[in-house]
């Protein structure tokens, strides 16, 4: 998409975004005034520089590059690193609230600053050493670098110790060869935390950069989910990277699974803002919509689909409240952001598809938001692991019992 086409979008008033909000149990009380500050912050950058362009970026399946700056700018990037590698050091509730409003503008855009900040600046923070922290946590911090994450495979998604992307030693340089899929940010990506097999069988993270030989990252085509979010596969093929990128810190699946954690927990707030989204957009056109001579917001049915609605938003605020708190006190516990993950998930699009039937015929227009978020939902209820693997996590919380092996 041409940039001029962009501006013209921004300086329209024709996708004007009127959200004010969606709290019917007052979260806000529960929240500083910094949280809400923040949040507000990121809720109008959202109206004014996403919502305008959004719809048009789906249907031509194009990713807006142009807004890396702006999330730098923001704080969007990595809010949890300290302040001395760019980041705001803040709270896990602020990264939540900040996730959703991103997607409730859209979940391929939050896709990228959850990359950006859980699965390439946390790693990097938490098990880099002092010189790769100086070099890249500043620039993704910034927007200037775009990051992505290899850990998934095209034959090992929910069974990332199958991987066989591998390295062998060369004196003071690594070899690396494998192939990484369904990346977000790869097409674009500066750099790559990659996880794969040392000569001893066991994973390590390794910072891949753009231009070492033999790393290619091809665009992935076609996607019906997600189509305003850059994705594509990670290559390797004989790729000499000096041992000084290996992440010294961790060794073994807890250091991408860590990431995973982060990951996940910014997406039980995230799809929140999809589901706020489709119940503003429902809510008005049921209110201007007239059928039989008065407002379909009038009969029974409508208001059924508005009321599970809201109150299933509600329940899913409420979880995240909790585990953010839970966060903040060190006390979360992989299966409860599993939990957190699942539930959330699965109402946002049980959200999508209700309030999509209020719009009708018109509910499938790419006038409307909700479609966008319904399929863009079917991918995030997938990735960061599955419904069902979230599932089987829970299980083996209350039995006892692993029912992957």
């Amino acid at each position: 998409m041409e940039r001029s086409k962009l501006e013209q979008l921004w300086q329209s008033n024709l996708n004007r975004d009127t959200f004010t909000g969606c709290d019917f149990y007052s979260i806000d009380d529960l929240l500083t005034e910094e949280h809400l500050q923040i949040r507000d912050s990121v809720r109008t950058w959202v109206k004014n520089r996403v919502s305008p362009i959004i719809n048009d970026c789906a249907q031509e399946s194009y990713f807006p590059k142009e807004l890396l700056p702006e999330m730098g700018n923001l704080g969007v990037f990595g809010p949890h690193v300290p302040t001395k590698y760019g980041g705001s050091d803040a709270d896990y509730l602020t990264y939540g609230l900040m996730m959703q409003e991103i997607e409730r503008g859209d979940s391929g855009i939050r896709s990228t600053a959850s990359v950006q900040g859980s699965l390439v600046m946390h790693p990097i923070h938490l098990y880099g050493s002092e010189e790769q922290k100086q070099k890249f946590l500043p620039k993704l911090a910034n927007g200037t670098y775009l990051g992505a994450f290899g850990l998934t495979e095209p034959d090992h998604g929910s069974n990332p110790n199958g991987m066989q992307t591998h390295f062998t030693e060369d004196g003071d340089f690594i070899v690396l060869n494998g192939s990484k899929t369904w990346i977000s940010n790869a097409p674009l990506a500066d750099i790559a935390i990659v996880w794969a097999k040392n000569p001893e069988g066991k994973v390590q993270g390794v910072i891949v950069e753009r231009g070492m030989e033999g790393f290619t990252t091809p665009e992935i085509q076609n996607k019906w989910s997600l189509r305003a979010s850059a994705t594509g596969e990670l290559v390797f093929n004989d790729v000499r990277i000096p041992k000084t990128n290996i992440l010294p810190g961790v060794i073994g699946l807890k250091g991408p699974l860590s990431c995973l954690n982060s990951a996940r927990y910014g997406i039980c707030w995230g799809v929140i803002g999809a589901a706020m989204d489709c119940f503003e957009t429902a809510k008005k056109y049921a209110l201007e919509r007239l059928q039989f001579g008065k407002p379909i917001a009038s009969f029974q049915l409508q208001q059924k689909k508005l009321s599970e609605a809201l109150t299933e938003i509600t329940k899913a605020q409420l979880m995240a409240w909790r585990l953010g708190v839970l966060m903040n006190e060190g006390k979360a516990t992989p299966a409860q952001i599993s939990m957190a993950k699942r539930n959330n998930v699965e109402i946002a699009l049980n959200v999508a598809r209700e309030c999509r039937q209020i719009l009708g015929g018109n509910g499938i227009s790419g006038d409307y938001s909700i479609m966008r978020h319904m399929a863009n939902l079917e991918s995030v209820i997938t990735y960061e692991g599955t419904h069902d693997i979230h599932l089987l996590i829970l299980g083996m919380e209350i039995t006892g019992i692993n029912a992957f092996e």
